[in-house]
């Protein structure tokens, strides 16, 4: 190994204390100084030190963590779309809204298949929802093997069916269809692995708001089922009427959408509780007392919990914010989650749909964990609990990478940069960035080790052997506090690295053997 220009002063590696790097590198980028940001932090732990009671209100639910430390470790979870809408395999996760809605594609579909939905109705598919195969077990240990630090289902999704033991919602998974619990069973089987948990909600849309015509110029698309006369989503019998979200009053809704949250969280104690959108139809004293519930439950438990919203349904003092299949464009100071499909672009099971390559899955993920992301990733099952080879393959691969490249993600923290490279940013198709970008070996992320030892450069694909790629990005800095490179060792081989630190940029000479075909990473190693 060569060395040249060895002067301290040229590594620009954003080295601070343990647990305050993440917020103040990324201030360094304008040269703010951390110190007032890291004054508010430390309050908020001397604050959360003691035994809180939280109020439903803004104020006193902002002294609850948004990221405590366990979560902006973890860096990936697995959760998955599975319920009675995966019966039929066609479509979209819409499909049990969609099925009623005259002329579309579901609905043509459903009446060519099963016949009007006035004599084949979404409950009628809960009986075929049978789950045969689900095996809590395998499954958790699958989520493990595949690097998740999380997991957990979608506890209920637009269409009204619980997939937990519930005495609130009498449409749930062990009263009917699998006649099992779950949520619970899952649970159970994740904490005896030491992951945590995550349920996810998506019901706020299920509340029928059409019918009430509140909003002046209020589109179908609000609620998951469409209200039109003589649809059977019009019912006025009691029990099916929970099922469509059709309730005498939104008030009514409102709070047998609380119910069902509450019943989770005191059921079975989830680590992470996460919303998808419309949560902002169901009036904030609702949402504050939800995290109220969920928090003060979390004092009792010992636990560390997390909220998880998209766009503006809650504060981020308090929660964290979630991009739909996308991303953020640059780093950000606060820790942030996307979550994403294994599949090209649904969440359920379809029948014949593709899936993404794990190559692709990985590198946009790493670009995630760049910029103080968490990555909660999709799979879907088919109806009788088989999660297909397609996607155990897809797995095993992101599961393969991570057990030799962890130490560069799990417990790290951003660089006061998150990399450069060719590839660009193209928006999603719902929030941010896209998860779907082509990188390559000329796109490069970093991230830095908790304690400040290392600091890691991802090549998004595999360099050219013997190449020497420089890297303007960790030359001198002003803002950089004199930290040395001693070494520099590539992960998942003990190849020779050769390197030069010419103070105007950093250089490694890509090594002739061992470069990783989805993402080569080196380690400085730093004094």
């Amino acid at each position: 190994m060569t060395k040249q220009h060895t002067n301290t002063k040229g590594m620009s590696v954003r080295l601070l204390k343990k647990n305050k790097l993440a917020v103040c590198m990324a201030l360094a980028i304008t040269a703010l100084g951390c110190s007032s940001t890291q004054q508010g932090l430390d309050n908020k732990q001397t604050q959360n030190s003691k035994p809180i009671h939280y109020q439903p209100n803004w104020q006193s639910l902002s002294q609850h963590e948004a990221a405590p430390e366990w979560f902006q470790d973890a860096k990936l979870g697995i959760y998955f779309h599975w319920g009675p809408y995966s019966v039929p395999a066609f479509g979209t996760a819409w499909y049990s809204g969609n099925m009623y809605r005259k002329g579309s594609s579901m609905n043509r579909h459903h009446e060519k298949t099963y016949g009007p939905v006035e004599e084949f109705g979404y409950e009628d598919f809960i009986p075929m929802f049978k789950a045969e195969h689900f095996d809590p077990a395998e499954w958790a240990q699958l989520f493990k093997d595949s690097g998740a630090k999380f997991a957990g289902p979608v506890a209920q999704h637009h269409d009204g069916f619980a997939m937990w033991d519930s005495q609130v919602n009498p449409w749930n998974a062990k009263d009917m269809g699998p006649k099992r619990d779950i949520l619970g069973e899952l649970f159970s089987e994740l904490k005896q692995r030491d992951l945590k948990t995550i349920a996810t909600f998506h019901h706020a849309r299920n509340g029928q708001r059409n019918k009430h015509k509140l909003e002046k110029g209020m589109k179908d698309f609000n609620s998951h089922y469409p209200w039109y006369q003589g649809s059977p989503t019009t019912t006025n019998d009691p029990k099916l009427r929970k099922l469509f979200g059709n309730f005498e009053t939104l008030d009514e809704f409102n709070q047998y959408w609380l119910e069902q949250v509450d019943e989770v969280v005191y059921k079975y104690s989830p680590d992470i509780i996460w919303f998808d959108s419309w949560m902002n139809m169901v009036p904030e004293s609702y949402r504050k007392q939800m995290a109220a519930n969920f928090f003060n439950h979390a004092q009792k438990t010992g636990q560390e919990v997390v909220t998880v919203h998209k766009h503006n349904d809650m504060p981020t003092s308090l929660s964290v914010l979630d991009f739909e299949q996308g991303g953020r464009r640059d780093l950000h100071p606060e820790p942030w989650m996307t979550d994403i499909t294994l599949s090209q672009t649904r969440w359920m099971y379809v029948e014949g749909h593709p899936y993404k390559d794990p190559a692709l899955v990985v590198r946009n993920m790493i670009d995630v964990w760049s910029k103080n992301g968490v990555v909660l990733l999709n799979v879907s099952p088919r109806a009788d609990g088989v999660i297909n080879q397609q996607q155990r393959d897809a797995l095993k691969v992101i599961g393969d990478w991570l057990k030799t490249h962890g130490e560069a993600v799990y417990g790290t923290r951003p660089f006061d940069t998150f990399g450069y490279g060719t590839a660009g940013s193209k928006s999603s198709t719902h929030d941010g960035q896209s998860a779907k970008i082509e990188y390559t070996a000329k796109d490069a992320r970093f991230t830095v080790s908790k304690d400040g030892k290392a600091m890691y450069v991802h090549f998004l694909g595999k360099p050219k052997p013997g190449s020497k790629v420089k890297i303007k990005a960790l030359g001198r800095h002003r803002y950089a506090p004199r930290s040395a490179v001693q070494k520099v060792t590539m992960l998942g081989s003990d190849v020779d690295v050769k390197w030069q630190d010419d103070t105007y940029s950093f250089n490694i000479v890509m090594p002739e053997r061992d470069l990783n075909e989805i993402a080569t990473v080196f380690k400085l190693h730093l004094e």
